[in-house]
């Protein structure tokens, strides 16, 4: 047998800012965006270059009170995402430069280096330049 992620949910409160983010500060590319009616559109993301040989994002719109409550706490305050990359300086500074919030410098672990960031909802995300 051979399973594979393809996708993880993210509630957001607003499809746009949520792209906006996404897309213009983090530099994720849209496979997705359809309108399913009544307000509702599946909307996937993913990183740039990954497409559809990585596991993407849906962005869901929260409408009910324990979804918009769960909208910058998808993980109850730990990481969310681990963002890899091969280039840790220069994506690090390009987010920086775009706005993107780190609240924890960089810090060579022994895994790479790492800072951490949060998306506009608060939710933490690792960048992680692999060794």
């Amino acid at each position: 047998m051979s399973l594979r992620l393809s996708q993880i949910t993210l509630t957001v409160r607003d499809y746009d800012e949520a792209l906006a983010f996404y897309i213009g500060k983090l530099g994720f590319e849209l496979l997705e965006d359809t309108n399913r009616g009544g307000g509702k559109r599946w909307v996937r993301i993913a990183p740039l270059g990954l497409g559809s040989h990585g596991t993407g994002v849906l962005l869901a719109k929260a409408v009910t009170p324990q979804q918009l409550a769960s909208v910058g706490n998808q993980t109850g305050g730990r990481v969310f995402l681990f963002l890899e990359t091969d280039d840790f300086w220069g994506d690090y500074n390009a987010m920086v430069a775009k706005g993107v919030r780190f609240i924890r410098p960089p810090s060579v672990e022994s895994y790479g280096t790492v800072a951490v960031f949060e998306d506009m909802y608060g939710n933490a995300m690792d960048l992680i330049g692999k060794i």
